[in-house]
């Protein structure tokens, strides 16, 4: 999208300003050098690494409202944090004020009604396990320590996509606070254009105070994480086999070295490996039935697959919730045919990260049920998401990754189309229009004209408001 004019500009402020803010803010406001501050500042993006000039954690809407007009009436930019994935690393900037959400992280849920309320700052792990104590769950996604309105906004892969549809499609009303300071519910029947660019449209639209999602049953699982040789035909299988699975096995397909876990045998970890991780919500006689055909595709290197509760599925993905100087590249594909693992296990061995990952997250069923134009999210028709990416030890190793996952893009091209919104990094306008069909990206920005005409949300993916819905980049 055109570069922002306040790009840059730190304005400075009056301490006394400050401190009057803060005195009547209900909430912490965290100044530079004050305890705290630099801990707050960190997100998992390590390349972010940015000196905010106000980072305040409000503990209710209202004082989000306020953090907003402060910010607009001194000319800061706003920065918002809840969980702090953001692969761009946007929740947080120089000189920005950064709202973090991580003082409002409540959850409600009530199992006669199936229906589970969280508050903006809540991780998905905090939703999944008070679920949980009620056989219940949501359809997030596969890592405990996101934040639920980043995965929301976007649209929500995971393990229950292909049975019940992306997080958006359990999404039942959103709260939030919008550039001119209202507390604004959407739902579908409450500011219903709102609500279907919500979801999809990422956090061009104000800040999520609260989400209220239908809930799902989810007690005991059959799943776990199968750990096979990392080969063509192992890889090309897997992929077939989840893509022609019941739609109550939704896994997640992991090229990477075998991590030194207590289930890998010492002699495997460190070394490539397809790691499959994912859940049968349903019978285990019939879960073991649809794991067998995986387990018959290769001697593992390691099996825990069996019966656990949801959400033990997360603790897979514990690894990942360390901030890390990483290069994540995506894209959508129909098929993974013998040419394109191939491709993709060449390129995994030419990673210079000291850690990588070829990620496979096959779509499909209730995903594709979903009209397309009912949601924001542009790719309800894709089979298969491609994810490359590399991790390097220090900052000053991020080119080298982010070569090396530019070039898994390019080479994914011919077959690639599109991306997903959420695992973008900043790769400029035209991978931001990749996410989105054109129609549903011109309506998306008459939807921020309307709500946001002067872009005070900008840290983000952004999509520039515009009645015409043709100014968009």
């Amino acid at each position: 999208m055109p570069d922002d004019p306040r790009a840059g500009q730190v304005p400075k402020l009056d301490p006394a300003a400050v401190r009057a803010f803060a005195a009547a803010f209900d909430g912490e406001v965290l100044d530079p050098g004050t305890p705290g501050y630099e801990a707050a500042a960190v997100v998992h993006q390590q390349r972010a690494t940015a000196a905010p000039r106000l980072i305040v954690r409000p503990a209710r809407a209202a004082a989000v409202a306020d953090a907003i007009a402060f910010a607009r009436a001194h000319g800061l930019e706003i920065a918002v944090r809840a969980g702090g994935h953001s692969a761009a690393g946007h929740g947080t900037g120089d000189g920005v004020l950064v709202i973090d959400m991580r003082g409002m992280a409540a959850v409600r849920v009530d199992p006669e009604a199936r229906r589970a309320r969280a508050e903006g700052g809540t991780l998905a792990g905090a939703l999944v396990r008070a679920a949980g104590e009620h056989g219940m769950t949501v359809a997030l996604g596969d890592n405990a320590t996101v934040g639920i309105a980043g995965i929301t906004l976007g649209g929500g892969v995971g393990y229950l996509s292909r049975a019940h549809g992306l997080t958006i499609d359990s999404l039942l009303a959103v709260e939030l606070v919008t550039a001119d300071g209202r507390v604004v519910t959407a739902s579908a029947t409450s500011e219903p254009e709102l609500f279907w660019a919500l979801r999809g449209g990422g956090g061009n639209f104000g800040v999520v105070t609260a989400l209220e999602y239908r809930m799902i049953p989810a007690g005991m699982v059959y799943g776990g994480a199968l750990v096979l040789p990392a080969t063509r035909d192992v890889l090309v299988s897997v992929a077939r086999l989840a893509d022609n699975a019941p739609r109550e096995l939704g896994v997640l397909v992991n090229v990477m070295p075998a991590p030194p876990a207590p289930f890998v045998p010492a002699e495997a970890i460190g070394k490539p490996a397809v790691m499959v991780v994912g859940v049968y919500n349903g019978d285990a006689a019939a879960g073991a039935a649809a794991w067998a055909p995986f387990r018959a595709l290769a001697t593992p290197i390691a099996d825990t697959v069996g019966p656990l509760p949801y959400p033990a599925i997360y603790r897979f993905s514990e690894a990942a919730s360390r901030p890390m100087t990483t290069a994540d590249r995506s894209t959508f594909v129909d098929v993974l045919d013998d040419d394109v693992a191939g491709f993709l296990l060449d390129a995994f061995a030419l990673s210079p990260g000291v850690q990588t990952i070829i990620q496979l997250r096959v779509l499909g069923g209730a995903v594709a049920d979903t009209p397309a134009d009912a949601t924001a999210y542009g790719h309800r028709d894709a089979r298969l998401l491609v994810v490359a990416i590399a991790a390097a030890a220090t900052p000053d190793g991020a080119a080298a990754v982010i070569a090396w996952a530019d070039a898994v893009l390019a080479g994914l091209q011919p077959r690639g189309t599109g991306v997903y919104v959420s695992f973008l990094e900043d790769e400029g306008d035209a991978r931001i229009r990749a996410a989105y069909p054109a129609d549903t990206l011109s309506r998306l920005s008459r939807v921020k004209a309307a709500w946001d005409p002067d872009n005070v949300f900008h840290h983000n993916q952004n999509i520039a408001p515009s009645v015409s819905g043709i100014g968009v980049g």
